[in-house]
């Protein structure tokens, strides 16, 4: 089997393009990208439609492709492990069945079951890995793009099996076969090739190795795309680390936000940090300490057991240097759970019993006052968080089983252990001390917070269950609030219905029902929560100064008054909007009616059918409203004028007071859509040619504008046509969106364009408007030939 897969994508775009399932042509375009970018959030929101109409039209290979691309971006951006072994076995048989067998797919498939495989155990694993990948290497050619891929899972095989040399001599072995049968090979090719130099401490050749590809590359005329600058950029710096060229380390580490937003950097990120902490080159503090744990955390929900391993050894090393016991006891003990999870254990388990007995090695702290008074000593003196956990440790174990006493020390501790992004090992305490004392609220409260932060869903199941019993409200609550968490928003507002019914005068869950409900589009019943809510809480004057009481919830805040104005706003209940307003000394141009006046710009950040996101100019109209400015593409639900209701939480934060007046003149609210409230029905047409110069592009505007119509312009400087007096000379061009008002027609609109162009030495072109017009779209045709559209 030799089909190219790029070549099948491009066919089997058109005819599904052809075949009008537009969404579904997309898709097999978009995906890919959204995969191997990160862009979890518009792969998640693109994939099930996709996946479900690949069935529906009864496209294997289709739906092969598609399911391929969602498991490379579980298993490579998000770093998945156990949490997708089943479906990544499920996609192996599926795609080696007689139907799907000879999809070009169908190869890279095997790349996810190895890979699922490395992330659960790579050591573990080696045998099965190799044999799978081999076989497949054996029966493909060369040429073939999955030969690059498959090869560097070989190799990393091999790497997990100790043998580095080896690794290196098979991708060099594979190179050249590509090379002899006419395919290049790859930039990430070179890059894990750069990898194995990294095991074999060659870091010089690294650095030469990376700047040879890269300069291939753009000599070859590609662009070095945001994933491969990033990891560049950090195999670079590891490799300076290594060397202890430092300064030039730090210069080109990714910062600690890409590492957050991109799973995979997270290894040899951590290896690099832990080179420049040794250097003296960076600080070694419980920031630190508590990004690393989340991020253990995080492998270890997703079942990525051995890189979870290593990289808790990583954290409990540089723990250790802090001096941070409790913590490096914290993490040997998730390293012991873990090893239980591996197949293959030499090396490691060593390796984790050291950290314990290094942990266990440090000196505990003296206790400044009794253990009976430790909790009020650390409320009024601040103590870092690390140290905190080292003296509530101590006090603990004084008290060794008067649960009276240590229950409020061991909530203290499990919150201070989850701050440090232990949430897991705060829970595990929790439920001890829960052993001893089911009834108790306070625990039971702190363990639901921190189960719900370690994402354990069978340990929230098992508390809510437990709690019902008795007391069958906070069994929902539980529930409600996991349901939350997860984006289940149908599930958390029946909960929140349930608790209702058993308590009428509840307060925090009317605010999560109305947020549910917001989520769901029931803005009724979320305006009504909110009502129901302000008529319970007490005023916020009268708790201001007893906030932080226990029942400083019970308050009216803030938010809660602006979530009432948006939901009333999307209801049209124009005045409750003024009476709320009120409140917060909103003052209004009129007394009464639907609030529409001019107040600001604002950026609207709305979601596009593909998932992605786009900010959109718009004008503030009223506390939650904003009318539309520009004329969208039919890739939007919006369009030009159409009003809508925003969240009223900012997305971003405003510059500082500091920061450059440019700057701070520039910035613009950004909210998020929430709904259409006033549609203005304008249709788009696209207008492209020659720039006719300022001034009879202002008149046209102009002209346009006063006719009730809307333009557009999304081409820039940049933008050059051909010139038909000239093939070798170009002219500045314009690309726009023509919005047409719905009092007028496509033909109204396409003879106004005819007329107000009428003379200009280069004419536009708008094919689909003359086509919806009834037009011949020949003259149209013509110019997008002509001057090369």
């Amino acid at each position: 089997m030799t089909t190219d897969i790029w070549a099948w994508v491009r066919d089997t775009h058109r005819q599904l393009a052809e075949a009008g399932h537009h969404r579904l042509a997309d898709a097999i375009v978009e995906l890919p990208e959204h995969a191997t970018e990160g862009r979890n959030e518009q792969l998640d929101a693109l994939y099930p439609e996709a996946v479900a109409a690949a069935r529906a039209l009864g496209l294997p290979w289709v739906e092969v492709y598609l399911r391929h691309w969602r498991m490379q971006n579980l298993l490579n951006k998000r770093q998945q492990g156990e949490a997708v072994l089943p479906e990544a076995v499920d996609l192996l048989d599926f795609a080696h069945r007689e139907e799907t067998a000879n999809c070009p797919q169908s190869v890279c498939v095997v790349q996810d079951f190895a890979i699922c495989h490395a992330r659960v155990d790579g050591p573990g694993y080696v045998a099965e890995r190799l044999a799978v990948v081999g076989e497949t290497l054996d029966r493909i050619e060369p040429d073939r793009a999955c030969y690059d891929c498959l090869s560097r899972e070989y190799s990393d095989a091999l790497e997990d099996d100790g043998r580095a040399a080896e690794a290196l001599d098979h991708l060099d072995s594979a190179a050249n076969r590509m090379r002899a049968a006419g395919q290049p090979v790859s930039l990430r090719f070179h890059q894990a090739r750069a990898g194995t130099l990294h095991l074999l401490g060659r870091h010089e050749e690294v650095l030469e190795l990376l700047a040879t590809a890269e300069r291939a590359e753009q000599t070859q005329g590609r662009r070095l795309d945001e994933r491969d600058q990033r990891w560049g950029a950090l195999l670079r710096a590891r490799a300076l680390a290594s060397l202890g060229r430092t300064e030039e380390a730090l210069a080109l580490l990714p910062e600690r936000a890409e590492a957050e937003r991109h799973a995979d950097l997270r290894t040899a990120w951590t290896q690099t940090v832990e080179l420049l902490v040794a250097a003296g080159a960076r600080e070694n503090d419980a920031e630190l300490g508590a990004v690393l744990a989340g991020w253990v955390g995080y492998l270890d929900g997703v079942g990525a057991h051995r890189p979870c391993v290593d990289l808790l050894l990583a954290a409990g090393r540089l723990a250790l240097a802090r001096g941070a016991r409790t913590v490096a006891l914290t993490l040997a003990a998730t390293g012991e759970r873990k090893l239980t999870r591996l197949r293959r254990t030499e090396g490691v388990s060593e390796q984790v019993a050291a950290l314990r007995a290094a942990a266990e090695a440090l000196p505990e702290p003296e206790l400044p006052v009794p253990p009976g008074e430790l909790t009020a000593h650390l409320a009024e003196v601040r103590v870092p968080y690390e140290t905190g956990a080292d003296l509530l440790s101590v006090a603990l174990d004084r008290y060794r089983g008067e649960q009276a006493g240590a229950t409020g020390l061991a909530v203290l501790l499990a919150t201070v252990l989850g701050g440090l992004g232990h949430a897991r090992a705060a829970a595990d305490l929790l439920w001890r001390y829960l052993e001893d004392d089911p009834a108790d609220r306070e625990l039971t409260g702190a363990l639901g917070e921190m189960l719900i932060e370690a994402r354990d869903a069978e340990g929230i199941r098992r508390l809510a269950d437990r709690v019902a019993v008795s007391a069958p409200a906070d069994g929902h609550w539980i529930r409600a609030r996991w349901a939350a968490a997860e984006g289940r928003w149908a599930e958390a507002l029946e909960q929140c219905r349930a608790i209702l019914v058993l308590d009428d005068e509840v307060i925090n869950t009317r605010r999560l029902a109305a947020h549910a409900a917001t989520e769901l589009g029931d803005h009724a019943t979320a305006q009504r929560m909110y009502l129901e809510l302000l008529e319970r809480a007490a005023p916020a004057a009268d708790t201001a100064e007893d906030s932080a009481e226990e029942d400083g919830h019970r308050a009216v805040r803030e938010p809660d008054l602006w979530h009432l104005i948006t939901a009333a706003t999307a209801n049209r209940d124009w005045a409750v909007v003024r009476s709320t307003g009120a409140l917060l000394d909103i003052e209004f141009d009129e007394p009464e009616g639907p609030v529409d006046e001019e107040w600001q710009l604002v950026t609207v950040r709305a979601t596009r059918t593909n998932g992605a996101t786009s900010d959109l100019p718009a004008l503030r109209t009223g506390p939650a409203t904003a009318r539309i400015l520009p004329v969208l593409g039919d890739d939007l639900t919006l369009n030009h004028g159409d009003v809508v209701v925003f969240a009223p939480a900012l997305l971003e934060r405003p510059p500082a007071e500091d920061a450059p007046e440019e700057e701070r003149q520039r910035w613009r609210p950004v909210f998020e859509l929430l709904t259409l409230l006033d549609p203005a029905g304008y249709t788009t047409y696209w207008i492209d040619g020659g720039w006719p110069g300022d001034e009879p592009w202002s008149a046209l505007r102009d002209e346009l504008h006063g006719a009730g119509y809307a333009v557009w312009v999304y081409s820039g400087d940049q933008y050059r046509i051909t010139d038909p007096a000239d093939g070798g000379d170009t002219l500045p061009g314009v690309y726009a969106a023509l919005g047409v008002p719905p009092t007028a027609s496509a033909a109204e609109a396409d003879a106004l364009l005819l007329r107000l162009t009428d003379g200009w030495a280069h004419p536009l072109a708008w094919a689909e408007l003359a086509k919806a017009a009834g037009a011949a779209p020949a003259r149209h045709e013509e110019i997008v030939e002509r001057y090369g559209l």
